[in-house]
């Protein structure tokens, strides 16, 4: 009777053991921040509007720096006064990102610092040195 009880331990062990990481979760990152949109989803040296996701809602602003190219200087100079009309809001949940009702799965890139949303959208968080 001891050998089955040895047997089917072994069994249970081996049946258990899995070296597929697929099912593990991914790493979390948080949205709350600023993010910047560039009109070419390559090069973030073009961006020229700044979403900051803040307690559950989406503000712009459209930095003054025409007809130059935005620095961080310039986004990170923007102030509440400065953010355009109106307001969305937000949900995440560390996989899907809901503003105004649409779900949109979004991943990360460089360590959290670009986020891509499954349309083809591409944020930039403006504290990162992501290009």
């Amino acid at each position: 009777m001891r050998n089955l009880y040895i047997i089917v331990l072994a069994i249970l062990s081996l049946i258990s053991c899995d070296d597929d990481e697929t099912n593990l979760p991914g790493t979390y990152y948080p949205i709350e921040g600023k993010w910047l949109w560039s009109p070419d989803p390559d090069d973030r040296s073009n961006a020229n509007t700044m979403y900051e996701y803040l307690d559950g809602n989406v503000y712009t602003y459209y930095p003054n720096c025409w007809p130059d190219l935005c620095t961080d200087d310039n986004f990170n100079a923007l102030e509440e006064s400065d953010r355009i009309p109106g307001i969305d809001s937000y949900e995440y949940d560390g996989y899907s990102l809901i503003i105004n009702g649409i779900q949109e799965i979004v991943t990360f890139e460089c360590d959290g610092g670009i986020m891509i949303s499954e349309n083809g959208g591409k944020l930039w968080r403006l504290s990162s040195d992501c290009q």
